[in-house]
């Protein structure tokens, strides 16, 4: 009998309906997948499966006025969606929802623009708690005034789950209490009061079933659930985008809550400053949000114990302390976005096994990163302001053993600095081993050094840079005694028309040949011969010196004996030292003799670039071109040098 009644109700219930003309705005949908969905996240055998998110219930199914087409459709109808609510008709949808009894089918109910005051509101609710309704969701509360007490009915009730949206209390001053005792004390499975500006929240007079708490964007404070013992099935807890500030007071708000596993207290005000204040946390809490707060290193000295999923990113981090608590069940940690200079190594993580450390201060990271955390699968560690020198080369060189461990690799790593290199790929950049191996480098340079100095000491054994030091060194000397003693007569006057160098085993030529032909021939001649011109009393050398600067030229007798002799060196050197200090082309080179190259020593490199570049006098064997001989070493020489009575060499009294 009562199953031949059904469709009879249902009739009445559709013409009910379709009395409701003054609705502006009423959509039904069929929602069976969403529904089912709903179901597993809140079962019906209260399992502990943790709750994702609140579901969404504003349908997106047409809008349309009552019609008996429209209502004949209803026989499925499992979501509701009404909009425009206030004083007027509150009364018609509460008729309309008392019909919908427990067992009726309607599970998600939507009131989008709600403009009641407060006894209108809680009449409302106290009618859905009581049907047949699962899942009901206020969106848009506004002008809600007139708060007072109201004894709510808590008994039997399909609800698992109540979402109120953006509440706009126009009351000045009211009792808190009247208004947060009415939601802390539904014994439902899930509560959201987002965006509404609540300041508080009363803790469950009893103990309470609630598993999933979200109060998103309001205005809540460290003094929110403070000593509550009640909430001992809460799983999920986001308190995101609110006011709290003390870590530690938040960790113990946990301490009660027996069963709570995920907490989110994101974008908050979070600070922990007070290394001797004591945290207590939740030992259940395996998971917790802190990320965009104003917490810093101090941090790691307040966490749970059991947590596996940890997100730090967005505070103010610049290490991880080596000696803190050893978090032995942590997986998971974000430390993105904070001001860390190096990658953490694992003493206090030993299980971890994912780390995103993007965007911080990072120029090198540590190579030894994966030795120290042997667990960690995956490492985003990309965004950094990656300086690209020797340092960097051991972690490039890390990514190709890793095997795929670096989340991003190659494009989220790219040099910074030095500003050549900005924009480059890590992957792209090289060094070579010798530039990056400092004990390789000093072996190099070592060796190289040895080489260098191996190489000048042989050259300057071969060219006898030693006896040119020395040499350059007592002339040297010789001038600045010369300066010393005379230092107004420092412009040299010429004395001779030239100084005659040779070794002393071509002396019979030089006495009989040179010597007799210039000075006893036409015009005055005037030579140095060491023998007669040399000054008793000063030493060789600067006799030598002293030769050359006073005489016009210097004539080198060559021969296979001049090259033999270490005094002859001496004046070829003064020579042409005077060659190239005074620019004056001073020399003159009578080959006596043939010398074969190979008999002239190393240290004889300027006389063999001398005979190469230079014009010399061969001595004739034959008697008959001798005369042309002399007639041009005559004329080389041919200068009027000033004699001692005031006339020049040549002229006649």
């Amino acid at each position: 009998m009562t199953e031949n009644m059904r469709p009879f109700r249902n009739f009445l219930l559709y013409k009910f309906l379709f009395a409701l003309d003054f609705w502006n705005h009423v959509s039904l949908s069929v929602e069976n997948e969403l529904l089912t969905s709903l179901s597993n996240d809140f079962p019906e055998d209260g399992s502990d499966k943790k709750i994702e998110k609140l579901p969404l219930l504003y349908t997106s199914s047409h809008q349309s006025k009552a019609n008996l087409d429209w209502v004949v459709i209803q026989n499925t109808t499992e979501s509701l969606s009404l909009s425009e609510i206030t004083n007027n008709n509150v009364k018609n949808l509460v008729a309309l929802l008392s019909n919908f009894r427990p067992g009726s089918g309607l599970y998600n109910l939507t009131l989008t623009n709600v403009s009641v005051d407060w006894n209108a509101l809680m009449e409302i609710f106290q009618t859905v708690w009581h049907s047949s309704i699962i899942y009901f969701n206020i969106d848009n509360v506004t002008q809600l005034s007139d708060i007072e007490r109201y004894d709510f009915n808590y008994s039997y009730s399909s609800m698992k789950a109540f979402t109120v949206k953006k509440v706009l209390i126009t009351d000045l001053y009211f009792t808190q209490d009247d208004l947060y005792q009415i939601f802390a004390n539904m014994n439902i499975t899930a509560l959201t009061v987002v965006e509404s500006e609540m300041i508080h929240m009363l803790c469950p007079s009893s103990d309470s079933t609630f598993r999933y708490l979200n109060f998103l964007k309001n205005d809540l404070t460290d003094l929110l659930f403070q000593n509550c013992d009640t909430l001992i099935q809460l799983e999920t807890l986001i308190l995101q985008k609110n006011k709290f500030e003390s870590l530690p007071k938040v960790s113990f708000m946990t301490s009660h809550m027996k069963s709570l596993k995920y907490l989110d207290i994101s974008s908050n005000l979070l600070r922990h400053d007070a290394p001797d204040v004591q945290c207590w946390w939740a030992e259940s809490l395996t998971e917790l949000d802190l990320s965009s707060n104003q917490l810093t290193d101090a941090v790691f000295e307040c966490l749970p114990v059991n947590v596996q999923k940890l997100y730090l990113q967005s505070n103010q981090i610049t290490s991880v302390p080596k000696g803190m608590a050893e978090l032995k069940s942590l997986k998971e940690l974000n430390l993105a976005s904070n001001r860390l200079a190096d990658l953490p190594g694992c003493s206090g993580f030993t299980t971890l096994e994912f780390l995103n450390i993007e965007t911080n201060l990072i120029l090198a990271p540590s190579a030894n990163f994966f030795q120290s955390c042997p667990r960690v699968r995956e490492l985003q560690a990309g965004h950094n302001p990656f300086k690209c020198s020797c340092e960097l080369q051991d972690f490039i060189r890390l990514e190709r053993q890793s095997g795929e461990k670096l989340f991003g690799w190659p494009a989220a790593y790219v040099c910074e600095y030095p500003e050549d290199l900005r924009g480059t790929q890590l992957k792209d950049f090289h060094l070579t081993e010798l530039a990056c191996n400092t004990t390789l480098l000093l072996v190099t340079a070592l060796l190289l050094t040895l080489v260098l100095v191996a190489v000048v000491a042989f050259l300057c054994i071969f060219l006898d840079v030693p006896w040119y030091v020395r040499m350059t060194w007592q002339w040297t000397q010789m001038k600045r005694r010369a300066w010393h003693n005379y230092p107004k007569e420092q412009e040299t006057v010429l004395q001779f028309h030239a100084f005659i160098s040779y070794s002393e085993r071509d002396s019979l030529w030089v006495k009989n040949e040179l010597i007799p032909n210039l000075e006893k021939g036409e015009g005055c001649v005037q030579l140095c011969q060491h023998e007669r011109n040399f000054i008793p009393g000063k030493s060789i050398v600067e006799n030598i010196i002293n030769c050359i600067e006073k005489s016009y030229k210097s004539i080198f007798v060559l021969s296979p004996n001049f090259v033999q002799s270490e005094w002859c060196h001496y004046e070829l050197y003064f020579a042409h030292h005077k060659l190239f200090s005074e620019n004056a082309n001073s020399l003159i080179l009578i080959l006596l003799e043939p010398i074969p190259s190979y008999i002239i020593p190393a240290r004889y490199h300027k006389l063999k670039a001398l005979m190469a570049k230079r014009t010399y006098l061969e001595w004739p064997k034959e008697r008959s071109k001798r005369p042309l001989f002399w007639a041009n070493l005559r004329a080389a020489i041919n200068i009027n040098l000033p004699m001692a009575d005031g006339k020049t060499c040549g002229e006649t009294d």
